[in-house]
């Protein structure tokens, strides 16, 4: 069985997050197929796609609202397709994760009961924050605090998405949710019969495309499902097989990019959280294993060479680069003239200032 290296699993990762060259697609396609995006900052979405495509208008991305949480119970933004099309196959991660830190909280209370609750209290389709949602359901479950109501309502028990203002562009706003459904005008798509799992063929497909080659553990820890072994079973006839330095199996689609890995990659800055580092198990191919905690600490990354190696953020007057390893001269410059046009894009053209210490 083929080894793939890490250089060479960087390259197809890098080239199935589009960051190995920006691609000429619309919004909408560019986040179905990176299977949404993860936005639970609300404005990390618009630097994600800034990194990804060329002559990103913002305003096509504030069209596209549909902030719900999905996969790993974290907050997506999605296409209206994928939401109510994979919704209720998460349903039960999403219970068991929304659960986890309250379960002492809701023993011994019916939660269909309390979802179909919930769904009454939004039926009037008027906007609701989590705690004005908790409030109007506390005289009936007075146990739970608010908090704990309102999080494992809209987080685990009704799919809810997440109303602008929050996550337009240069914007913001509390969170305030409707149902999935009203907002989007169609129900949730049933979930599948027993004994058949087309949604979970189709999110292993659509994964690899996106992060492939990858482990069953990356297709686990990108979408929190634990049922989709079963699933890969069955697109095992259409899939081929590697190995990576440590000997895990890896599989993907046969005819998706796997490109050479002396390809140049060029300088990229991504925001918090993004799923190039989340989406993963073994993150090894890009991020060196004493800077992993930087994907779930929330800090922005650079990328040089393909790998983190910086970190970012902006100031009011500038964007500051913290490298995590010396760069030579010629890194360092490619460094500059990527932060600055970021700091174009995100300062609206008022200074293209960039901070990089030596």
């Amino acid at each position: 069985m083929t080894v793939l290296g890490t250089r060479a699993l960087n390259r197809a990762t890098l080239a199935r997050q589009l960051l190995l060259d920006r691609a000429d697609l619309p919004v909408a396609a560019a986040v179905a197929h990176l299977c949404g995006m993860q936005a639970q900052e609300p404005q990390a979405p618009f630097a994600g796609l800034f990194a990804r495509l060329r002559g990103f208008d913002p305003g096509e991305l504030s069209d596209l609202l549909v902030r719900t949480h999905l996969m790993r119970r974290t907050v997506h933004l999605l296409t209206a397709e994928d939401a109510l099309g994979w919704r209720s196959r998460h349903d039960a991660m999403l219970r068991q994760r929304g659960l986890a830190a309250y379960r002492r909280d809701f023993d011994g209370i019916d939660l269909d009961e309390l979802a179909a609750a919930g769904r009454a209290v939004l039926a009037d389709g008027e906007p609701r924050a989590m705690a004005e949602l908790a409030a109007e359901l506390t005289d009936r479950w007075p146990g739970p605090s608010r908090r704990a109501l309102g999080e494992v309502l809209v987080a685990a028990l009704v799919p809810a998405v997440q109303l602008p203002p929050r996550g337009l562009w240069r914007s913001g706003g509390g969170v305030r949710v409707v149902p999935l459904a009203d907002w989007l005008g169609r129900e949730v798509d049933p979930p599948s019969p027993p004994g058949s799992d087309p949604v979970g063929r189709e999110l292993v497909r659509r994964y690899l495309a996106a992060f492939g080659p990858a482990a069953t553990a990356d297709v686990r820890a990108w979408s929190g499902l634990a049922g989709l072994p079963g699933a890969v079973a069955e697109l095992r006839p259409e899939l081929v097989s590697f190995r990576d330095e440590r000997g895990r199996e890896l599989l993907d689609l046969p005819d998706a990019p796997r490109p050479d890995p002396d390809v140049p990659a060029p300088v990229r800055f991504l925001p918090a959280f993004d799923n190039a580092l989340l989406g993963y198990h073994d993150r090894s191919r890009i991020v060196a294993d004493e800077h992993r905690g930087l994907s779930v600490a929330g800090e922005r990354v650079v990328l040089v060479d393909g790998r983190v190696a910086g970190t970012w953020r902006a100031e009011a007057d500038a964007l500051r680069v913290d490298p995590l390893r010396r760069l030579t001269a010629a890194e360092r410059s490619a460094v500059a003239d990527e932060g600055r046009e970021l700091a174009l894009f995100l300062s609206a053209g008022q200074h293209d200032d960039v901070h990089l210490p030596r």
